[in-house]
């Protein structure tokens, strides 16, 4: 019994001798990981790791769906097992069901991207109401549900149209400007220079460099522990 109690504390002096050493060079978390690691062994410390709470972070991908891009994105994202959020144009649904249908199985959040890609506040509110609905209709058509989130194009929106269409404007903390560089390398600057908890980066999945990028970023920001999200969690409680 004297033998199990020497070991107890030898173990308790042990976890403190962690804490101290890493309190300063290390985060909190790396600290209780190991503490439980050297208390309990590798068990222990895997439920300490899911209860750190991650910074989290939303890739969300306008104007899609693109045949050529979209597909080798999806693919990349499963393989990763991230789910993102695609904000579609009415007009590239008919002709690619097959990859909205993907999106919805594979759990990534579809929103509305209006059918034509048009400036919001500078139609009237009945032109704007049908660019919205009719993208509506369109993705219930596929998936059976109506979409609740809408990503106006150039980020112009009319003022109380949500109260007319029953839908939340989302918009971004970092705009990659994909579409206009076109380099997988500016784009991973960009967000890597911008980056924080509960940013929302906007991208095109229309690109090479595009798909590139993002998961190239995917790959980096889980390797520093960050945990991707649909912008739906970024927005309720």
């Amino acid at each position: 019994m004297k033998r199990i109690w020497i070991g107890f504390i030898f173990l308790l002096l042990m976890a403190g001798s962690f804490l101290y050493v890493y309190r300063d060079s290390e985060s909190l978390e790396v600290a209780a990981v190991k503490t439980a690691e050297v208390i309990a062994g590798r068990g222990m410390m895997n439920l300490v790791r899911d209860s750190v709470e991650h910074p989290v972070v939303a890739l969300t991908f306008d104007d899609g769906p693109s045949p050529k891009y979209t597909p080798e994105l999806l693919d990349g994202l499963k393989k990763r097992g991230i789910k993102a959020s695609f904000f579609l144009l009415g007009k590239n649904i008919e002709d690619n069901r097959d990859l909205v249908e993907r999106m919805e199985e594979e759990g990534h959040l579809i929103g509305n991207h209006t059918y034509n890609h048009v400036k919001l506040d500078e139609l009237s509110e009945t032109c704007a109401k049908q660019e919205i609905l009719k993208t509506n209709n369109k993705i219930y058509e596929v998936t059976g549900k109506y979409p609740q989130y809408m990503r106006p194009p150039y980020g112009a929106w009319k003022k109380n149209l949500e109260l007319g269409v029953e839908m939340l404007p989302v918009f971004w903390d970092i705009d990659t400007l994909d579409w206009k560089v076109q380099n997988a390398e500016t784009v991973i600057k960009t967000v890597f220079r911008e980056v924080e908890d509960g940013s929302v980066i906007l991208m095109h999945d229309e690109y090479p460099s595009t798909v590139e990028a993002a998961l190239s970023v995917a790959d980096e920001l889980q390797k520093k522990g960050y945990e991707f999200v649909t912008v739906d969690q970024l927005i309720l409680p």
